[in-house]
């Protein structure tokens, strides 16, 4: 195995810079292909070929198309598209977190590249064999808990509309966003955000400020 050097002896401009410049490059690939045509169909040869680095030297970085995988939806994770997952919700009204959450969908206008690798992959590790079937029940589960729980202090302030159950119109939401986004994928006039902002309008009894 070889070992770099460490930053001291190499500089910022060094081995490591270059490791990890090269690293983002062949994620970056790999993101693109996987969005087009889906983690099972991309071999590890065609990302070697189109990082123009032989299979060998992608593997020094990659070991195997699983680490790849891994590191591409890490890489997503630090984007701040994400940011919902990880944003300490509990610390802002639930209105002023609803009204990030499409914030959320509008930033995400801008990255299709990336929500197309969402589609593409979620569909695929529907297969419990697929190497990011945890990872995606587990995001389904966190952005349905983060959604309930703020449905639930909408209703405890008295700003939930009667009727709705929290649960019930998180899950409903994911999947109003999730279909809405192939949608627009396809017909980019479709007003995502818009609409998205309607349905939970639907829910509140007060104006859903924009974020």
């Amino acid at each position: 195995m070889i070992h770099p050097q460490p930053p001291s002896a190499q500089g910022p401009r060094g081995a490591y810079a270059k490791t990890a410049a090269r690293r983002r490059e062949i994620v970056e690939v790999a993101t693109g292909l996987f969005a087009r045509e889906g983690y099972r169909s991309v071999t590890m040869l065609q990302v070697a070929n189109a990082c123009g680095v032989s299979r060998t030297g992608l593997l020094h970085h990659f070991p195997t198309k699983e680490s790849l995988l891994e590191e591409v939806l890490h890489a997503r994770e630090e984007t701040d598209a994400h940011r919902l997952d990880h944003l300490d919700r509990s610390r802002i009204d639930a209105v002023t977190a609803l009204a990030d959450l499409v914030a959320l969908i509008e930033h995400n206008t801008t990255i299709p590249a990336i929500i197309n690798l969402y589609a593409v992959l979620s569909a695929e590790a529907a297969d419990p064999t697929h190497p990011a079937h945890a990872y995606f029940v587990e995001r389904y589960a966190g952005y349905s808990r983060a959604l309930t729980a703020d449905f639930e202090r909408a209703r405890a302030d008295g700003t939930l509309a009667a009727g709705v159950d929290p649960a019930r119109f998180a899950v409903e939401l994911i999947a109003l966003m999730d279909g809405l986004q192939v949608q627009w994928l396809l017909d980019p006039r479709i007003d995502m955000v818009g609409m998205v902002r309607g349905r939970i309008q639907s829910a509140l009894t007060v104006p859903l400020p924009r974020a």
